[in-house]
């Protein structure tokens, strides 16, 4: 089984690209989903689909073609499902703290809500074997980092709180009662929590396992697109998540010779090399601006020859993590695999949350965590083919 996860900026074109690896992970045979994590869903719209068909199936997979099937998830239908117990007790709380009703409702539904859904659903889909190929079209980069965190945020919480939660409820319900009109959560509550993280056992090792899970970001030639797209590997990679590819979606064409677009041109020049210095060795796929709207199955798959060429799309096109953060003994280690350079070749330096490697000509910025890049480096060595920095002791902006 494959899971592959395009995430990236909003806007940037990560619906039309994991529809597109759809058209062609179905055509050369594989049992195809393509599913949709952004809340304001477009992949029905990528395949130019009429919304009755939509209306019929209310958020369960639509089949699209041979092969290939797509899921836009509706949060109501996934709240009745699975979240009941959960959703009428907020909207109860927050009645009674003044809110109306209907807009009680609405406020209840919290963040994560629809995250949790689609885990849901992968988890089951990975038991039954009901696809080969699973495809999520991500909300923008801080919704998808939200979306890999949750497992672990749930599993921290249940081994955490939730008994202790659970017990404090249990005794102090017949008090509340007679004391305030704000309800403790019945014990119905906490069997829903206790249900849905049974359904989720196991997602997270899904999702961290490099032989099934990768992520493809998908990035404009553009300065503001390419700095998220470095903070997007970052915390994909602090989380364990690999990727494997990068994707620099809509560069103009060579033959557009138009004066106009020729600083576009220029610039879009200068940030597609900085993308190729700053992920390499990471595959980089370039695809060209299109003349029109990509829009229906033919567009899909004329999109998908462009980004793919003659390659199988659900390979895996790289699987080591080219560095990683870890804490020991009070400071922070950052270990960034470098094969055949000696300490000597290496010129280190930080500028703001930014790391700059030299090595020679060649420079990589790694842009650190905030709690990492509050500190000074301390110092470097080398440990075989793996150059490793501690960072420690605040510097005068973290004070």
């Amino acid at each position: 089984m494959r899971i592959i996860l395009f995430a990236g900026k909003g806007g940037v074109g990560k619906t039309s690209l994991s529809a597109a690896t759809g058209i062609k992970s179905a055509k050369l045979g594989y049992k195809t989903l393509v599913m949709s994590l952004d809340p304001a869903h477009s992949l029905s719209d990528a395949f130019d689909l009429d919304q009755g068909l939509l209306d019929k199936n209310k958020g369960l997979p639509i089949r699209v073609g041979n092969r290939l099937w797509i899921q836009e998830l509706d949060v109501q239908e996934e709240i009745e499902k699975n979240w009941g117990e959960v959703h009428s007790y907020i909207s109860t709380l927050l009645n009674v703290s003044g809110i109306e009703e209907i807009l009680a409702e609405e406020l209840a539904i919290l963040p994560g809500m629809e995250e949790v859904s689609s885990l849901l659903y992968i988890n089951r889909y990975a038991r039954q074997k009901r696809f080969n190929v699973i495809l999520l079209d991500c909300a923008p980069t801080g919704e998808a980092i939200r979306f890999i965190s949750i497992p672990t945020a749930l599993e921290w919480y249940m081994k955490k709180i939730f008994k202790l939660e659970r017990q404090i409820a249990k005794y102090a319900r017949p008090i509340a009662k007679r004391l305030s009109t704000v309800p403790l959560p019945e014990d119905e509550y906490f069997q829903t929590l206790q249900r849905l993280f049974d359904k989720l056992e196991g997602v997270d090792r899904l999702l961290s396992n490099p032989e099934i899970t990768s992520v493809r970001l998908v990035t404009n030639p553009e300065k503001m697109v390419v700095k998220e797209t470095q903070r997007a590997f970052l915390y994909f990679s602090l989380y364990k998540v690999c990727v494997d590819a990068i994707v620099i979606n809509r560069i103009f064409p060579g033959a557009i010779l138009d004066d106009y677009f020729e600083e576009w041109k220029k610039s879009q020049e200068m940030y597609i090399g900085q993308i190729e210095e700053y992920f390499s060795p990471l595959p980089i796929f370039k695809v060209k601006l299109f003349e029109d709207e990509i829009l229906g199955p033919e567009d899909l798959a004329a999109l998908a020859d462009e980004l793919y060429m003659d390659k199988d799309p659900t390979k895996i096109f790289y699987s080591q993590n080219p560095y990683s953060f870890v804490k020991k003994d009070g400071n922070y280690l950052l270990s960034i695999k470098l094969p055949f350079v000696t300490k000597h070749d290496i010129d280190l330096g930080k500028v703001a949350d930014e790391l700059i490697v030299r090595i020679g000509s060649f420079k990589r910025h790694i842009p650190l965590p905030r709690r990492v890049a509050a500190n000074n480096p301390l110092g470097a060595r080398i440990e075989g083919q793996t150059l490793v920095i501690s960072f420690g002791g605040q510097n005068e902006e973290g004070n």
